[in-house]
């Protein structure tokens, strides 16, 4: 006969257990506590209660949906259709910033991954570069490898399992004697790497200079910084590599690029594809500046890559904008999503210089700190962030 609705159903001992599997030890067993069993209440759903649709607050509103696409449209009608949600209204807000800041006079710098070149965005930064939109530029190290070999040969990138087979990976002789020559002579001259290998490539008059990032720099006068982790890249495994003029040259970078960042309230930083090295190089640039009586805040800060990792969360996103701004993330693949990001900031500097009184606006006193002074060498008697005179 079943038991009766509500009663206890009857606990089995651990001892009973033990007594039915002779894998278990009937010692051990006996010896732990009977754990109680926990509540479960009887619920009726008929009881539940509901309130009008009107009354709930709901994320999503029909005027925020998309528009169908037909063929034809401009880009900026096809931007214009996109739904004003998730990563489309991130993506329209980080277009409208970066408008907005370029046309207030405040900077707005880039932080790339290698792969971004590696997938053909080159002309685009070098474009971006021209017409003043980007005001900066950091690779890592292997970001000058592949511009300098799309400079010099017209192609990069190389397969790399069949040469790790056979010891030949990464040992392109003109990539690692060039480079690493370059590298010693900035040392020598007392010069960053970017700006030293920006100069050989237009002096040198390379074929394809003008997919470029580190040349386009020269030629208009932008900082191009490298931020070099020594034995992540083909060329230090070169011969021709000097670890000392390496550290030094990229050292020379960091301080640049600690300037750049200290000039930067009110602007943008972007990353682009870098997991780890750029946003790690970002954080300690923008804490040097703060140290050094910078605030930067507001700061906007955006995130673009395939996959969102964790430096460039807490070290792009999150924690530099804490004190004041914003930061978000707009993921994709490097190919599709800076293209779409690059055309809707086109668009909205367009439309934002075309309105009434655009044209009234001033810009703020730009600010720089000369090579020697203590952003570039900070005094290690100072306690404490201590702005500058001017």
């Amino acid at each position: 006969m079943p038991p009766a609705r509500g009663a206890r159903k009857p606990r089995v001992s651990a001892r009973e257990l033990g007594s039915t599997d002779g894998a278990v030890d009937s010692t051990a067993a006996a010896s732990f506590p009977a754990l109680p069993a926990p509540p479960r209440p009887r619920l009726d759903a008929r009881r539940a209660r509901t309130y009008p649709l009107e009354k709930r607050a709901s994320k999503v509103a029909a005027s925020a949906v998309g528009r169908a696409l037909e063929p034809g449209l401009s880009f900026a009608e096809w931007l214009a259709r996109l739904p004003d949600i998730l990563a489309a209204a991130d993506l329209r807000l980080a277009a409208d910033t970066i408008a907005r800041a370029r046309l207030a006079g405040r900077g707005v710098a880039i932080g790339m991954g290698a792969h971004a070149i590696k997938v053909g965005l080159s002309p685009m930064i070098v474009d971006l570069m021209e017409r003043g939109v980007l005001t900066s530029v950091a690779l890592n190290g292997a970001g000058i490898i592949h511009d300098f070999e799309l400079a010099l040969a017209g192609r990069t990138s190389e397969d790399v399992g069949p040469g790790l087979d056979r010891g030949r990976f990464g040992m392109a002789r003109e990539t690692g004697a060039i480079l690493n020559g370059v590298i010693r002579e900035a040392a020598r001259r007392g010069e960053g790497l970017g700006e030293a290998l920006g100069r050989h490539l237009e002096e040198k008059k390379f074929p394809n200079r003008r997919l470029s990032i580190v040349a386009a720099g020269h030629r208009l006068g932008l900082p191009v910084t490298v931020h070099v982790a020594i034995g992540t890249d083909i060329i230090h495994m070169h011969p021709s590599a000097d670890g000392a003029a390496i550290g030094a040259t990229s050292l020379r970078d960091f301080h640049r690029l600690a300037e750049v960042v200290a000039g930067l309230s009110g602007g943008v930083y972007v990353n682009l594809g870098s997991a780890v090295v750029l946003p790690e190089v970002f954080v300690k640039a923008l804490n040097l500046a703060r140290n050094l009586g910078h605030p930067v805040r507001p700061l906007f800060t955006l995130d673009l890559d395939f996959l969102r990792h964790y430096r460039p969360g807490v070290n792009v996103v999150s924690r530099p904008t804490a004190a004041g701004g914003r930061g978000v993330h707009v993921t994709g693949h490097h190919e599709l999503l800076f293209p779409v990001l690059a055309g809707a900031v086109l668009e909205r500097i367009a439309a934002l210089a075309a309105e009434p009184g655009a044209g009234r606006a001033t810009r703020p006193k730009r600010t720089t700190v000369r090579r020697g002074s203590a952003a570039a060498a900070p005094r290690a008697k100072r306690s404490g962030p201590r702005p500058r005179k001017r």
